[in-house]
């Protein structure tokens, strides 16, 4: 994949997170990059200078390599009981 796609992939991640605060979107970002990017892409964002990312995903893609919480929960399913009056399966 090209370069440019991928910083532009790593910062649109990053900023997807912002509102998380500084610390915590740079892991979210981290974690999302480390789960879901081929590892060919992945090689390839570690390989651009990191002054063409903006500073949050420069510094998630500086954490990869390390250990990352796991942060984005988009692929987890809430255990609920269904039998609840209460139960809502509503986004």
């Amino acid at each position: 994949m090209e370069p440019g796609r991928l910083i532009y992939m790593a910062n649109q991640i990053a900023r997807n997170f912002e509102a998380l605060g500084h610390d915590q979107a740079a892991m979210a970002t981290a974690d999302h990059i480390k789960m879901y990017w081929d590892p060919r892409m992945l090689a390839g964002i570690k390989a651009v200078d990191p002054a063409d990312l903006s500073p949050l995903a420069a510094r998630a893609i500086a954490m990869v390599d390390g250990p990352v919480p796991h942060m984005t929960r988009a692929t987890e399913f809430a255990s609920a009981d269904e039998n609840d009056p209460g139960y809502n399966d509503a986004g």
